[in-house]
This record gives C-alpha cells, structure tokens and sequence, in this order.
C-alpha cells in the first residue's frame, strides 16, 4: 500500500500524507493486465489475485489496481 500512495504523491508532486486511502479490495483479475489493460501490451490470460486501492488527493480519487507480487498500475 505504501507503494502505490508514494506513487500519486510523486506523481501530484505531494507529501504522501495529503493521500487518503478510501477504499481497499481484494479482486480476482481475469488477466495480468489487472483489469486495466493498455493499447499495444499483451497479458498473460490467467486469473490474477490482487487488489484495488481507490486513493484521494486533491479532491479527486485514483484507482489503483494490484498484484499479489507487489506490481501496480494506476488505471486512468
């Protein structure tokens, strides 16, 4: 978790404390994209387990997804 809140702090160019962790779930991904797949990538097609953390900062929220072996993406 510490991970991906120093990933939007870094990415708003704020302290991690302004980050708030709304909502954090366990999900089954129906791929390794983590159900956030980007145009020209290719995915392993294999239930993944992870999580996804919704964060807010600034007033508005991010969606994060995650695997089980420490990998993130931000899904915009």
């Amino acid at each position: 978790m510490e991970a991906v809140v120093a990933d939007l702090a870094g990415r708003l160019g704020i302290s991690a404390q302004e980050v708030t962790v709304e909502q954090v779930k366990a999900v089954q991904w129906p791929d390794s994209s983590m159900g956030c797949p980007q145009p020209g990538y290719m995915y392993t097609q294999v239930i993944t387990p992870g999580y996804q953390i919704i964060l807010k900062a600034q007033g508005k929220s991010y969606d994060y997804r995650t695997d089980e072996s420490g990998g993130f993406v931000l899904c915009e």
